[in-house]
């Protein structure tokens, strides 16, 4: 090389040039700190000479222009001066010598290197400078490979600088897109004739943002417009890889690199011009003819890879021969396209997973997987140059405390390793000569305190003045010390023979011969006799395969069984934290797949406040009290990680396996991880205290190795929080490396399946924001939920039973870990938790332990009432406690000085053996007590009553009224919340509801008449509780009949929440149930004109009182929507109350004189009620005129009500249908809603008797009157089988109509259609037909398939009023989807655009957390059959309700054959979080929404998907996304 050339040179003639710096061979580039040095070296000039030029500021441009006489002047003497001048010319002409034969050393081309990995960002990769690309330009090879082109990038001006790269850019990508091939462009890479092909050479980067930016807008102005998303989607942002110079020091260059990726969901078969910006500025300056010939030939390029450049197939030369080869490329993009998509899916199914985590273990221990037990005593540490963002990983450096390190970048000192390490640890720097040997071993290992501090050997130079070397010449500088170094540890004087490690670190790719690192693995080698000792780490498989290769290359060996390259480096370093034991007490590590793990920062994992993380290494290490711990567990206490670990410990006998163990870890969590859902849910249901919970954390338990475990501390912490930390677990120092490990998260005593679904959806939602894939399940959610119920049913697939019955399997298990307790506890005859289980839940074993246990029971002891407070609290509120604090105060146990404490378990005496310690999660953590096991509460309870005579009336009064329960302010707040739960809560089942809390009833049954003052009681314990006041208020109405006081106590709730729907409903509920009280103690056969007065007066109160309710309810539901995460639903009691208390006011009216005389009286109230005749005519033509006037009076008084009752109670019928038919949970009929829906039906009933009917005969004698009498009696019985609305009619199909009264509403509709229907009405035909299609396909009534269409296209172009806008795009997107030869069907987007805005403008205010059901799904049939509707996809499947609703939500639904075979996959294109899907028109894509939209997370813009297509109110929605 030249530099040595100079060298030599001056090393011949005396004048040698230092070797310190690195100096340029272009003298005027030197600076005075190096013209001093070199000055330095020339023989026969002293120190003070060199002192003299640097104080005069010689750099080396002032250097070439001094003569003697110059030197003269400052003062040095002639000799020397002239001993200068001629060491100086003597380099100026070897460097015009060399200039002929030599490339100067900027262009000097360095060793091979490999590219920075293809799509990374964050890999930490540098180029050295002058190092040659590996990979030559090249076109396409198997279309994953990414081909290569160079760009030199010097020859440009600031100005034309960013042109020149977006022009490259736009060119090459255009011919990777085309070609279907990956590529990356490359900018600072030198190509020949000027430098060797694939030379660094870097670019100075001032503004990294202009250069995205600038791209972004280039793709726009030079793509077609419908390509311009997928060329931003292929066309990845430039990347900026450091450049290092030669001698590993970093320099201010980058290389500037753009991917490119045209995967084959998004490219298809669509082909890509771009459009030449500089033909349309010369258009300009041409004549008009020239630009029209020209314009075919050079407005587009369409550019392709040939060879290792990018050729234009449009570009004029020889013209007619380039269209030919044009054409001949287009036509061969299908099988183009077809090659990439095979390529694509052969690279994904190379993808496994990997071991290495358990690798790296084995041999960094030599085998015993424990770096406290470790074969190797001593490690030594080879490294190369790291990156910043590598430090965090820096952990395992610092716990192997190596005994040398060493290190070969120049620059560790100042910002590298040794600088971030010294930190954390001693160190002692050295230069590799101060391990020659000289004198006795053992003295220099002292001088080095080898062994005492980490060695850190610098070998590249970068301390005490000694500089680095570059890479080719570091051999000759430095590779004699180096052997030297590696030769004295090797000594088994030294280190321990074959007990010590050597790691190689390669924090940056190793890519030439004679790279440092690849010599020093050669004399390790040849010094330790074969690789045994050795170790390499890489991050990467290409940084792998370099060192290799080079290797191999260099010792004929192959290391692949010594390497791990298949984890990042945050994996590397917390799987080796992880084999430490006071690591795994005083560090916490999560999976990473395969064995590896992460350190789970101290601060991150207290962000994680919601959870509960459960790590790899969970009690390794600790040092609980193992006796502590099983005792409070047998007794009854919550189990605890330390029981699953003492259970695998020597010696003792594994930890009971409950027999759905096997088949949650072996079937239920493998089938939920394979769903194509975001998050999944699976629930244990049990019998409280059967070991539901423990079973839950067992199944955690043997799965956190292959989980991301966790526990919800608080079932009642903000569910958008919790969401929130769910996704940070799951992504926690993953970067960019898939698949992740899934998280595992139990819930446990949710007391309402709605929460849980929340939670999910939530969940659901986060992981869509952050982008998350879902090919498989990313969350588990594991629900352990209580259940009364005792008996066990089949498991389902996402649903286990358990109940209070062992099988013998089970009681074998227990029997013999009894034999093992008795063994090691004193007291087993006192575990009563775990003997209940044993015994088999008997009764008569509960019995037994509770009578003799309260023997000595006496209400009047502070200790008894307490116990019986705790009983009643847990009996009715699962997992209530009473905080240790409150206990101490309230049994006078508070520590006294110098006595020591006193524990609180004995304050309870004989009946500490009931209960047990706990840690209670609430605002705060608090230590409590419970009662050891629900049973036993119970029992208790039973016990208290039969024998000792205190019943649950006076604990409950005991609990309101002892202000001293409520003195401590630990745990206070929790048990406020308690009581209120067992007071105010009530059960509901799909049946009925009920009326109060299971407390109170119980009290009112056992002591009648005493809830009465225990509500009270309450009344004054929660004084500003707006529930508690509605509570007594719903006593009183429903209870007592004491509606005065009720409306006290309304009022007073009103008070403290008056914006509240549901006070506001109790106050039109207590109105509503007086007037049907005192209808039904009003005896006489004809109610009297004052009780008719007083009854429609209150029902005007209830009316007003009712709509007060809806407009609150409304006013909630609005606010929810922005608030987000409360999916509360709307509150529809005021529309039902409105409609029982219209229903209340037809009976009354039904039996005064005026309306009960006949037939013709029920027709007359049906139209005075109607709005269709007024009293004043009715009165004038009553024959019993001044009989019926006293009636007449108190009628007139309320004409308003009376007018409009028909309506209002339609408003209100039709809004409740179109409420429960239209609007459910994840798109199904919602199951909380039927005994609500039980009343509305009872309520329509007794309407259509009244207004569905007309009773007088002798109109129809009236030849005149017939024809429209026919008509309102048609629409009359329309009316009464609620088929005059679409969602009526729609809910046909879930109320299982009969064949004969669908064929009889298809029917009525002809005949109605015929004779000036409404619009209303022909919309109606068209889904009276589409029902009666699925209940009755052949039936004579069902209208031709395609009239059925002509008559939808008719309605279409008519004039639509805005209430039928909803109905009529819903029906037409439908119907038009299948159909290719009308033009409505083109605008098929616009309905569905239509109905999108029709829904949100009529639903609003009600559809806060619903989701629109579902009615239809897209069939594979051809006309009516093309649809095909829910419950058919219910029925193919053949399983109960719950076990369907199991699978619909889980997405299970879609793997079934029988769906698979009814429902027709659709395929589309991702765009904006949308789909837009195919149709049978050409060109035409239609919007579809993901049900989960995290199923389109992680996939490209223009991604290709299929699916299948269901149809609702609110649009069509793409389910089970492929």
């Amino acid at each position: 090389m030249y530099e040595e050339g100079i060298k030599a040179v001056m090393t011949d003639q005396g004048k040698m040039m230092s070797q310190e710096e690195d100096l340029s061979p272009d003298i005027k580039d030197w600076s005075k700190h190096q013209v001093r040095e070199w000055a330095l070296k020339v023989d026969g000039v002293d120190n003070i000479v060199a002192e003299i030029l640097f104080k005069q500021d010689i750099s080396g441009h002032a250097l070439l222009l001094l003569d003697t006489t110059d030197l003269r002047k400052m003062n040095v003497t002639f000799g020397p001066a002239k001993l200068i001048i001629h060491a100086r010319d003597e380099v100026m002409k070897l460097r015009k010598e060399g200039a002929s034969s030599l490339t100067s050393s900027t262009n000097q081309p360095g060793r091979p290197c490999k590219p920075y990995p293809f799509c990374r960002y964050h890999d930490a990769d540098r180029y050295m400078e002058n190092s040659i690309l590996d990979i030559t330009e090249s076109g396409a090879s198997d279309l994953i490979e990414p081909c290569h082109e160079y760009k030199a990038f010097i020859n440009t001006t600031d100005e034309t600088k960013m042109s020149k790269f977006t022009d490259e850019v736009i060119r090459f990508a255009a011919a990777c897109m085309n070609s279907r091939t990956n590529g990356t462009i490359h900018f600072g890479i030198g190509d020949e004739p000027d430098f060797t092909h694939g030379q660094v050479l870097g670019v100075v980067v001032k503004d990294k943002e202009a250069y995205a930016n600038k791209l972004k807008s280039a793709i726009d102005q030079c793509f077609e417009y419908k390509h311009k998303q997928t060329a931003q989607t292929c066309i990845k942002p430039p990347r900026f890889v450091g450049v290092l110079n030669k001698n590993m020091t970093s320099s201010d260059k980058c290389v500037i690199e753009v991917d490119i990726v045209p995967d084959s969901t998004i490219c298809e078969e669509n082909i890509y011009h771009t459009l030449n910006m500089g033909t349309k500025k010369a258009k300009k300056k041409v004549k008009y003819k020239e630009t029209v010939e020209n314009e075919t030939k050079q407005s587009k390029q369409f550019f392709v890879r040939d060879g290792g450049s990018s050729r234009d197939l449009l570009a004029p030369v020889t013209f007619a021969k380039h269209m030919e080869e044009y054409s001949k490329f287009i036509d061969s993009m299908k099988q183009r396209s077809q090659l990439r998509k095979e390529a694509e899916e052969k690279h994904l199914s190379v993808i496994k997973s990997s071991t290495q985590g358990s690798r790296l273990s084995k041999m960094i221990t030599g085998g015993s997987f424990s770096l406290d037990k470790s074969h190797f005593e001593q490690y030594v540490i080879v490294t190369n140059k790291a990156h910043s963002s590598q430090f965090d990983s820096l952990g395992f450096f610092v716990e192997l405390n190596p005994t040398a390190v060493l290190d070969f970048d120049p620059e560790s000192a100042k910002h590298g390793l040794q600088s971030h390490f010294e930190q954390q640890s001693a160190v002692s720097v050295h230069l590799p000569a101060q391990y020659k040997i000289t004198e006795r071993i053992e003295d220099i290992a002292h001088k080095l305190k080898l062994t005492r501090n980490t060695s850190w050997v610098f070998c590249n130079g970068g301390i005490e003045d000694e500089a680095p070397s570059d890479i080719d010449q570091w051999l000759m500088d430095k590779g004699a010390s180096i052997r030297d170094v590696i030769s004295f540890l090797c000594r088994k004087d030294v280190l321990p023979n074959k007990r010590f490690l050597v790691i190689f670190v390669l924090w940056s790719t190793v890519s030439e011969k004679i790279d440092p690192l690849v010599e020093t693995f050669s004399t390790f080698w040849q010094e330790l006799r074969g690789t045994e000792q050795i170790l390499c780490i890489c991050d990467n498989e290409k940084a792998f395969t370099s060192w290799k290769d080079l290797i191999e290359a260099r010792c004929g060996i192959n290391i692949s069984g010594r390497c791990i390259y298949e984890l990042n480096f945050a994996e590397v370093n917390g799987t080796i934290l992880s084999l430490l034991s006071k690591n795994r007490r005083s560090n916490r590590f999560l999976p990473c797949g395969g064995g590896s793990r992460v350190l789970l920062e101290k601060k991150v994992e207290r962000s994680l406040n919601t959870l509960e993380v459960l790590c790899v290494n969970q009690c390794e290490g600790g040092d609980e009290d193992r006796i502590v711990k099983e005792e409070n567990f047998y007794r009854g206490g919550k189990v605890s990680w330390w029981n699953f670990y003492f259970s695998e410990q020597p010696g003792s006998t594994p930890f009971i396996k409950r027999d759905q163990f096997d088949y949650i870890m072996n079937t239920v969590i493998p089938d939920l991880c394979s769903l194509r859902k975001a998050c999944v849910l699976f629930n244990l249901i049990h019998v409280p205290g059967c070991g539901g919970t423990t079973l839950a954390m067992h199944t955690l338990w043997a799965l956190r190795d292959r989980f991301r475990c966790a526990v919800l501390r608080d079932s009642n912490a903000d569910f958008a929080e919790v969401a929130d930390q769910v996704v940070k677990l799951l992504t926690y120092d993953h970067e960019e490396k898939l698949p992740r490990v899934p998280v595992l998260l139990m819930i446990d005593d949710f007391d309402d399946m709605e929460k849980v679904f929340d939670l999910q959806q939530l969940i659901e939602k986060e992981c869509a924001k952050n982008d998350i894939q879902s090919k498989s399940a990313q969350v588990l959610l594991l629900n352990c939920m209580r259940s009364e119920s005792s008996e066990t049913t089949e498991p389902t697939g996402d649903t286990v039973h358990i109940g209070n019955k062992l099988s013998e399997t089970e009681q074998k298990l227990f029997e013999e870990k009894l034999v093992e307790i008795e063994k090691t506890h004193k007291n087993a005859d006192t575990f009563y938790g775990f003997m209940i289980m044993k015994k088999n839940f008997k009764p008569e074993y509960i019995q037994g332990v509770v009578r003799n246990t309260l023997k000595s029971f006496n209400m009047n002891h502070k200790h008894a009432q307490l116990l019986a407070v705790l009983v009643l609290l847990n009996v009715y509120c699962k997992d209530a406690s009473l905080s240790v604090s409150l206990c101490e105060e309230y049994l006078g146990l508070q520590p006294k000085p110098f006595c020591g404490t006193i524990k609180v378990e004995e304050g309870f005496g004989k009946f500490s053996t009931l209960i047990t310690n706990c840690s209670v999660q609430g605002k705060v953590v608090f230590k409590a007590v419970k009662m050891i096991h629900s049973s036993i509460a119970r029992q208790c309870l039973q016990e208290l009553n039969a024998t000792h005579n205190v019943s649950k009336a006076d604990i409950t009064d005991r609990l309101l009224t002892t202000s001293k329960l409520y003195e401590s302010t630990q745990g206070k707040d929790e048990l406020l919340q308690d009581v209120r739960h067992i007071l105010v809560k009530r059960h509901h089942s799909l049946e009925e509801e009920s009326q109060f809390s299971p407390l109170i009833q119980d009290i009112a049954n056992e002591t009648p008449g005493l809830e009465e003052m225990v509500l009270k009681n309450a009344s004054k314990r929660f004084e500003k509780d707006a529930v508690v006041s509605q509570l007594l208020a719903r006593y009183y109405y429903l209870k007592k009949k004491d509606f005065s006081e009720a409306k006290v106590w309304a009022g007073k709730a009103k008070d403290l929440s008056n914006d509240s729907s549901y006070i506001a409903d109790t106050s039109a509920q207590v109105i509503k149930h007086e007037l049907k009280n005192a209808i039904a103690k009003y005896k006489e056969e004809s109610i009297s004109p004052e009780r008719l007065s007083m009854f429609l007066k209150m029902a005007q109160s209830a009316i007003d009182a009712f709509k007060e309710t809806q407009s609150l309810a409304k006013k909630e539901s609005v606010q929810r929507l922005k608030i987000k995460t409360d999916n509360c639903s709307f509150n529809t009691c005021g529309c039902l109350g409105e409609v029982q208390v219209g229903v209340l006011v037809i009976e009354v009216l039904s039996k005064i004189p005026v309306f009960s005389k006949d037939k013709v009286r029920h027709d007359i109230l049906s139209q005075i009620l109607s709005g269709d005749m007024t009293l004043q005519n009715v009165e004038r033509c009553d024959q019993w005129q001044n009989k019926h006037r006293c009636y007449y009076i108190p009628l007139r008084q309320f004409e308003d009500l009376l007018y409009n009752l028909k309506y209002r109670m339609k408003i209100n019928f039709d809004f409740l249908d179109n409420f429960y038919v239209n609007l459910g949970r994840f798109g199904m009929k919602d199951s909380r809603e039927q005994v609500s829906q039980n009343e509305l039906f009872r309520c329509f009933k007794q309407y259509a008797n009244l207004f569905c009917k007309t009773d007088s005969s002798a109109l129809w004698k009236n030849k005149t009157m017939f024809e429209k009498l026919k008509l309102h009696q048609v629409r009359q019985f329309l009316e009464m089988q609620k088929a005059d609305t679409y969602s009526g009619i729609l809910n046909c199909l879930s109320n299982h109509f009969s064949t004969e009264i669908m064929e009889k509403i298809a029917k009525q509709y002809e005949f109605v259609c015929v004779r000036n229907p409404t619009v209303t009405e022909r919309i109606n035909l068209i889904y009276v037909n589409v029902v009666l299609s699925c209940i009755k396909l052949e039936s004579q009534h069902l209208q031709p398939y395609q009239k059925l269409i002509h008559l939808l296209c008719q309605v279409l172009r008519e004039q639509i009023p805005l209430n039928d806008n909803l109905p009529l795009h819903f029906i037409a997107v439908m119907l038009l989807w299948q159909q290719q030869d009308r033009p409505e069907s083109r605008a098929l987007g616009k309905y569905i655009s239509q109905m999108r805005t029709s829904y949100h403008a009529e639903m609003r205010e009600v559809y806060n957390g619903k989701s629109p059901i579902v009615h239809f799904f897209l069939g594979k049939k051809q006309g009516y059959e093309r649809l095909v509707p829910f419950e058919k996809i219910k029925r193919s499947v053949m399983v109960g309700q719950e076990e369907f609703a199991s699978m619909w939500k889980n997405g299970k639904i879609w793997k079934e054959k029988k769906v698979e075979e009814l429902l027709c996959r659709v395929t589309g294109e991702v765009n904006n979080n949308l789909i837009l899907a195919h149709t049978l028109i050409p060109d035409l894509k239609v919007e579809v929404t993901p049900m989960f939209r995290s199923q389109l997370s992680g996939r490209a813009e223009g991604s290709k998907v299929s699916f299948f297509t269901g149809f609702s109110i609110k649009g069509p929605l793409a389910f089970d996304i492929n």
